[in-house]
């Protein structure tokens, strides 16, 4: 009796499997790439965590709600202005001020508006036109000569690009365009013409971001260059850091700043290279009651600013 033997069976790598989950990945639809953000929101990371809303003095903020779209907001500020002098010594003056403001909110348009004591008023708007078209608006009127000022946006959202018209006041006309050109890159452009000041200009942006970091580039013909880099820890803890150049008046300034986010409050701080530090504490005391610490530090200028508020309402 013949003896069968069984064929012989091939056992595939035990990482030819990975590799090939590997190589799917690796395969880019370059027709169904992310829509990028705005080109004016491209160092949006690093300005929450290195610019907070510092102030000095006093402030109490308190928002009622009328019903499900429309609510009022009182706000008072009290504490010291800084005035614009010719010589390196700061000059402040005690100021206080009352905000009335009235805001309403639906999913297709948000209408915001603000009356001050000091007589300016300003004035927000954004309308969705359509599903990829949208309005924004904003002013401001003051008693003062040649301080109001106005601005028009339309905002056009496509598949995997962004563009933007602006129209403003003085003659100011501006657009920008961003276009996603790979799943975490994203390059741009924007152009402006400054009628009343005869003055044109032209810029150049990159955006770099994944899961875990953010890396953005920008460069214009007036001088400016920036750069800014966020590395996210966790969850709760981010790193940022950003460099400002001017090469027409060669000025530069380097900064690193955290975001600490915990269960009941939120921590900023930043350290800049012209002696500058700064800490923003956001703390949740209760459902619609925040308390608010801001401290910042200028050694060079010998500088101290401190302002402590509370937020009631949502």
């Amino acid at each position: 009796m013949a003896t069968l033997i069984p064929p012989s069976v091939i056992v595939p790598p035990a990482n030819s499997k990975s590799a090939a989950v590997e190589s799917e990945k690796e395969k880019v639809d370059y027709l169904n790439l992310p829509c990028p953000i705005p080109y004016e929101e491209i160092h949006r990371e690093a300005l929450m965590s290195l610019k907070p809303e510092l102030f000095e003095g006093v402030r109490f903020d308190f928002t009622k709600g009328l019903n499900q779209r429309f609510s009022l907001s009182h706000s008072v500020f009290m504490g010291p202005t800084e005035l614009p002098t010719q010589s390196a010594d700061i000059v402040k003056i005690p100021t206080a001020h009352y905000e009335f403001g009235a805001n309403f909110i639906d999913p297709q348009m948000m209408l915001i508006g603000r009356v001050m004591t000091d007589g300016r008023v300003n004035a927000r708007v954004k309308c969705d036109l359509s599903e990829n078209l949208s309005l924004k608006a904003n002013g401001q009127l003051t008693g003062e000569p040649h301080m109001s000022h106005g601005m028009v946006n339309f905002d056009y959202k496509g598949k995997d690009y962004r563009t933007q018209f602006q129209l403003g006041n003085g003659a100011l006309l501006g657009a920008s365009y961003i276009q996603s050109v790979g799943p975490h890159l994203s390059l741009g452009g924007e152009v402006f013409w400054a009628g009343q000041h005869r003055k044109s200009g032209i810029g150049y942006a990159a955006r770099y971001n994944t899961d875990k970091m953010v890396a953005a580039g920008q460069v214009a013909s007036t001088g400016m260059v920036a750069l800014s880099y966020v590395q996210k820890i966790s969850d709760k803890v981010s790193l940022a850091s950003d460099f400002m150049y001017n090469y027409m008046s060669r000025d530069v300034t380097a900064s690193f700043g955290y975001d600490y986010i915990l269960r009941q409050c939120r921590l900023r701080g930043k350290i800049d290279s012209n002696g500058c530090v700064a800490a923003f504490l956001e703390e949740r005391l209760n459902m619609g009651l925040n308390f608010i610490l801001s401290a910042e530090v200028d050694h060079k200028k010998k500088d101290y600013k401190f302002g402590f508020g509370l937020t009631v309402g949502e």
